[in-house]
C-alpha cells in the first residue's frame, strides 16, 4: 500500500479541542510526534496521548501545533477519507457484479481494505495483505476484523473467490490469532460448493481459533436476476441441512466453552421455515449488521414494547417492509393496536422487482419498487413511515430516490424512522 502524504482536514467542529488548538479546515496533518500520518487510523492511533505535537501543512506554510488534552472527549476533526484498496477477487457470488448498469458509482466499489474492516465492519478475504499491512494491524491493534472465509479447503475457497493465488486462509487466521487479533468470520453458503461435508470441515477448522474467533456466521448466497454465474440459490432443504450442521457445532461450542460462537443468519432460518433461537443464544450480536440476530432482536424488543396510550387519534399511517420480514412486522402491529391497527397503521409488503423476487430483505428495496407498491394504498393515510434500513447516509434509496421524491410522487408526507419497535412508535407519537 503506497504511503500517502498526510491526512487532510475536511471540517473542524466548533468549540472542539481541535478548534481551540488552532486546526483549520483544509489543513493537512503530516505527523504526530514525528510519526507520519497515512490515513485517519494513524491519527486515531497516535493522537491518544494527553499531549502531542502535530506537524501541519497549511497552504505553502508548515507549522507545528501543540495539543493538550484535558479529559476524555471527541477531538473534533473530520478527516478526508482515504483511497480504498480495491478487491481483485472475482467471486462467483459477488453481489456488486450482480448489479445492473446505471446505479450510483459508489455501489460498484469492490473494497478489500482491512482499514474499512476495522472501522466499519466491511468483510475482507485477507487475499491482499502485504507484510507492512500485517505489521500495522498488529502494532496498532486493528481488532476486531471481519473476514470472509467461505471454506478452509483452499481449492474450494479459491474457486469461490475466482482467485487461484489467494493465500491459505488458515495460515492468515493463525497469524492473526497468534498476535491476539480478534475477528468475526462469515461463510457465504453456496449450494454444491461449500455446503454439506465441506461446511462441517470448515467449521471444524475454524473451531480451533476460539476465543480469537468472536463469531462465525453462515449466510445464504444472495442472487439477483442479473447474476452471471450458473449457481443455484439455497432452497428450503439446503437451509435445513445447514442448520442441522450449525446446531451440532453450537452444542459443541457450548459444551466446551459455555458459549455459542457459530450462528445461522436470519435468512437461513426463514428459508428453512424453522423457529429462531432465543435472543440470548446470539451473545453479543457480533454480526447484527450481517443479518445475524436482527429479527430475534426485533421480536425481543417487541415483547417489551407497550401499546401506545392514544389509539383513537385521527391520524392514519402507512409503512412497509420486505417480503421476508412482513409477517413479523404485521404481527407486531396487530399486538400493539389490536383491531385498532386498521385505523392506525397499515403495513405493506414490497416485492423486489428490481433485483428479483428471490431478494426479500427490506435493505435491498429500491425507491421505485416501494412507490409502486404503496401507490394504491396512500389514499386515506396521513403519512408514510420509512424505515431507515432502506436508506443510505444521504437518505437515498439504492436507486437514488429521495424522501422528497417519494413525497412528491405519492402526494403524502414522508417520515424516516428507526427500524425498531421503539422507532415505529416514536414515529407515530411524535406526529400525533
Amino acid at each position: 500500500m503506497p504511503t500517502e502524504k498526510g491526512v487532510r482536514i475536511s471540517s473542524v467542529i466548533p468549540n472542539s479541542l481541535a478548534e481551540k488548538s488552532g486546526f483549520l479546515p483544509g489543513d493537512t496533518l503530516l505527523s504526530i510526534n514525528s510519526n507520519k500520518l497515512r490515513d485517519p487510523i494513524d491519527f486515531m492511533f497516535f493522537a491518544t496521548h494527553e499531549e502531542f505535537d502535530c506537524d501541519v501543512k497549511r497552504g505553502v506554510e508548515k507549522l507545528t501545533i501543540r495539543v493538550e488534552r484535558k479529559g476524555p472527549g471527541d477531538f473534533g476533526l473530520l478527516l478526508k477519507p482515504f483511497r480504498v484498496m480495491i478487491c481483485k477477487n472475482n467471486c462467483i457470488f459477488c453481489f456488486i457484479k450482480q448489479l445492473p448498469k446505471g446505479m450510483r458509482k459508489t455501489l460498484y466499489i469492490k473494497d478489500e481494505d482491512y482499514r474499512l474492516s476495522f472501522l466499519y465492519g466491511n468483510y475482507i478475504t485477507l487475499s491482499n495483505l502485504t507484510k507492512e499491512d500485517k505489521k500495522r494491524i498488529v502494532e496498532q491493534r486493528l481488532s476486531p476484523l471481519y473476514i470472509s472465509v467461505h471454506a478452509t479447503n483452499n481449492a474450494i475457497r479459491n474457486n469461490l473467490l475466482g482467485n487461484t493465488k489467494a493465500p491459505d486462509i488458515m495460515k492468515e487466521l493463525k497469524f492473526l490469532s497468534e498476535n491476539k487479533i480478534r475477528f468475526n468470520l462469515q461463510i457465504v453458503l453456496c449450494p454444491g460448493y461449500n455446503d454439506g461435508a465441506e461446511l462441517r470441515q470448515t467449521l471444524s477448522d475454524l473451531y480451533r481459533f476460539y476465543p480469537y474467533a468472536l463469531s462465525i456466521a453462515v449466510v445464504p448466497i444472495g442472487l439477483t436476476r442479473y447474476k452471471k454465474h450458473n449457481i443455484r440459490p439455497l432452497e428450503k432443504a439446503d437451509a435445513r441441512r445447514a442448520l442441522e450442521i450449525i446446531e451440532s457445532y453450537q452444542r459443541r461450542f457450548k459444551k466446551k466453552y459455555g458459549t455459542i460462537v457459530v450462528h445461522g443468519s436470519d435468512e437461513l432460518y426463514l428459508k428453512a421455515n424453522v423457529q429462531f433461537p432465543s435472543l440470548k443464544e446470539y451473545g453479543n450480536l457480533h454480526q447484527l449488521e450481517n443479518g445475524v440476530g436482527m429479527i430475534p432482536l426485533f421480536l425481543n424488543r417487541a415483547k417489551k414494547t407497550k401499546p401506545p396510550k392514544i389509539l383513537n387519534h385521527k391520524k392514519k399511517f402507512l409503512t412497509f417492509t420486505g417480503i421476508s420480514f412482513y409477517p413479523f412486522l404485521k404481527k407486531f402491529t396487530f399486538r400493539l393496536f389490536g383491531r385498532e391497527h386498521i385505523k392506525a397503521l397499515d403495513v405493506i409488503p414490497v416485492e423486489n422487482k428490481f433485483f428479483g423476487t428471490s431478494v426479500t430483505v427490506a435493505g435491498l428495496l429500491t425507491g421505485r419498487d416501494v412507490m409502486k407498491a404503496l401507490f394504491d394504498s396512500v389514499e386515506g393515510h396521513d403519512m408514510i413511515l420509512v424505515p431507515d434500513v432502506v436508506l443510505n447516509e444521504d437518505n437515498k434509496f439504492l436507486d437514488d430516490i429521495t424522501l422528497a421524491d417519494m413525497e412528491q410522487a405519492l402526494g403524502i408526507p414522508v417520515r424516516k424512522i428507526d427500524s425498531t419497535p421503539e422507532g415505529l412508535l416514536k414515529g407515530i407519537d411524535e406526529v400525533v
